[in-house]
């Protein structure tokens, strides 16, 4: 069973990797096609949009095969078209490829959070999830920074070859590694979109993409921010993306405790709020070359606390269709990611300075704050309104 939550954590690490890694090379991937940065940011939201296109999708498609199966081809689609990624020759071709690499991931992640919890413990399911995601985590801590300086260093082309490699590995251990699982889902596909019905589904969706969205509105633009506001080298930004990796291992496995400890959704309400406030005092912060350092850790770290929580979140909310409702919600991420780039850019490409985009950030995490709150005051809603049908019935 280790092993088995071993090869979803790889997986994770690869996908962690595509998807972060642009954000370090983004300048370099600009001048590469002649495109200004904003622009070039078409490119993550690109990828964001295929992994909500394909989520839905993929999910639907593989809910009659094995659960492994399914997990199986999700990830050669994936080492193959991010591959392919290293060979294109300019925007459109690039636009296109992203978007294809994108398609299995939600899926993946989706499919691959279920699994992880009926592979763990009674009462570990967090933990499971947790396990998966930390692969994520560590891509942002050891594979991301590699890939940006090599991607710097040598050619950007350089850093999707190694999702290729990593996609590889991952086939490999899925293969090996994981047991024989059933379908995905025993009903029928066209009633699982029955859990469309319930309201709390989609706070949670609308959740996870706003409140996320804070997230990419800073890190999309990481880049800049470390060399142009702050002053450091191109060097450091390697440096800065391995302690914002550093912080979301150490954030995903917090958000699992607190996921524990208290309801996920109260846990999601302590993280997005601290995120406002990280996010607003790096507006301040970051031309100091020190603390913009400090605060990457710090943003990074907390950031990734709603990881676990909110992936907890939606599958309770979805049960009977518990693979879907995982696989939306990470849709809903990348919307966020998707979002996040775009309305971020947005000030920068008037003119604004790249702190801007953390005020960009920030204000979407309060929003989150709201839409989590709402969903609180509706469940106690329900909770007063079932109590008073059963002393009616009495």
């Amino acid at each position: 069973m280790n092993k088995a939550l071993l090869s979803l954590a790889i997986g994770g690490f690869g996908i962690g990797l595509t998807e972060f890694v642009i954000m370090g090379i983004l300048p370099d991937i600009a001048i590469a096609f002649d495109i200004s940065i904003p622009k070039a940011g078409h490119f993550i939201s690109a990828y964001a949009i295929g992994v909500v296109v394909g989520a839905p999708i993929l999910t639907g498609l593989g809910s009659k095969w094995p659960a492994n199966k399914v997990l199986l081809v999700l990830m050669l689609w994936f080492t193959v078209f991010n591959t392919l990624s290293a060979f294109a020759t300019g925007y459109n071709s690039f636009l296109l490829l992203r978007f294809l690499s994108g398609l299995p991931h939600g899926a993946f992640f989706g499919i691959g959070a279920v699994v992880a919890g009926k592979l763990s413990k009674p009462g570990k399911a967090a933990q499971g999830i947790a396990i998966m995601f930390s692969g994520l985590t560590f891509a942002n801590l050891l594979g991301v920074p590699l890939g940006t300086y090599l991607g710097k260093h040598f050619t950007w082309h350089v850093s999707f070859f190694m999702v290729g490699i990593v996609g590889v590995l991952t086939v490999l251990s899925l293969q090996f590694w994981m047991p024989l699982l059933r379908k995905s889902s025993e009903s029928n596909f066209i009633k699982e979109f029955r859990i469309f019905k319930r309201l709390e589904l989609w706070l949670i969706i609308l959740l996870t993409t706003i409140g996320t969205g804070g997230f990419f509105a800073w890190y999309s633009y990481i880049a800049p921010l470390i060399t142009d506001v702050a002053g450091h080298p191109t060097e450091m930004v390697s440096v800065a993306m391995i302690l914002a990796g550093l912080g979301m291992v150490i954030g995903n496995f917090i958000g699992a405790k607190l996921a524990e400890k208290f309801s996920p959704i109260n846990a999601i309400i302590i993280t997005l709020v601290c995120m406002v406030i990280c996010l607003s005092l790096n507006t301040v912060l970051a031309s100091d070359k020190v603390m913009v350092l400090v605060m990457t850790f710090i943003i990074g770290t907390v950031t990734f606390c709603l990881s676990t929580p909110i992936q907890v979140a939606i599958i309770n909310a979805s049960k009977g269709s518990e693979t879907l409702g995982s696989s939306l919600n990470q849709s809903a991420f990348n919307i966020g990611n998707a979002s996040g780039a775009f309305f971020a850019g947005i000030p920068i490409a008037h003119g604004y300075a790249y702190t801007s985009a953390d005020w960009v950030g920030a204000a979407m995490a309060a929003t989150g704050v709201l839409i989590a709150i709402l969903i609180v005051v509706l469940r106690k809603k329900q909770v007063i309104l079932s109590q008073f049908k059963t002393d009616n019935a009495l």
